[in-house]
């Protein structure tokens, strides 16, 4: 038997309504943003809901609604499950 394997998605891809987990930061976010996006809760192995795509992608973590762009997002690597994370 092989272990259950959940790939990392980008957060852009994640269809609203789904709750999704932290895996991590890709490399073209800039070091200041992540401090940001972090003090608003957005940490590893935490869960965020995505509340919507269009126009910008919308999640809700730690009781913090956060807008993002797109360009953001797509490097907000996330699993669907807290263990992939």
């Amino acid at each position: 038997m092989s272990p259950k394997h959940e790939a990392r998605l980008p957060l852009a891809f994640i269809a609203p309504g789904t709750i999704v987990f932290l895996a991590e930061f890709g490399d073209e976010i800039d070091p200041l943003q992540r401090e940001q996006l972090t003090a608003y809760g957005l940490a590893e192995s935490r869960p965020m809901k995505v509340l919507q795509q269009r126009p910008m992608t919308v999640i809700l973590a730690d009781e913090v609604e956060l807008a993002l762009e797109h360009e953001v997002a797509r490097y907000i690597w996330v699993n669907k499950d807290k263990a992939g994370a």
